[in-house]
């Protein structure tokens, strides 16, 4: 079992909540989100708010807090076999109460169809906010480009 290394990212002013799945081993390693360098995440956000793409975590905390972006996971701990989705199992998910009673949280967006499944059958039942699906930003989803993602992505600006 591995629990989640990585401390939610908010501030009283998030109103978007961004949810991946469960940090990779890249991410685990570095202790903060989308950490391997083949992942759109940074580079897709950086252009919906025209801004540089930010490189060391520092930076990207404050990329966050300025575009008022909370980012969490919905998996706390579960068994995964490196970083394959594919391969979680015995799940507990994260309390997300923690941002959503402490932030301005408008809207929810997930990361990818497996923070969808996990965020739909552990955590909408309690917190009855409904989450918008957007496509994985993971190197795995290698059939979406970057001007793809960063169209279907443009949800998150409206």
């Amino acid at each position: 079992m591995i629990v989640h290394p990585i401390p939610p990212l908010y501030d009283k002013d998030s109103n978007i909540l961004i949810l991946g799945s469960f940090p990779s081993v890249k991410s685990r390693e570095e202790k903060f989100f989308y950490g391997h360098p083949q992942n759109r995440f940074w580079k897709v956000l950086a252009t919906l708010f025209g801004e540089e793409t930010p490189k060391c975590i520092p930076e990207k905390e404050e990329f966050l807090h300025r575009n008022h972006v909370a980012l969490w996971d919905t998996i706390h701990s579960c068994d995964i076999e490196g970083s394959a989705d594919s391969t979680i199992k015995n799940v507990v998910p994260n309390d997300l109460r923690v941002i959503t009673e402490n932030a301005n949280i408008k809207r929810i967006f997930v990361n990818g169809n497996t923070s969808e499944k996990y965020y739909k059958k552990y955590i909408e039942p309690d917190l009855k906010i409904k989450a918008v699906c957007l496509p994985s930003t993971s190197p795995a989803n290698a059939v979406w480009s970057v001007e793809g993602l960063v169209e279907a992505w443009k949800e998150i600006l409206i």
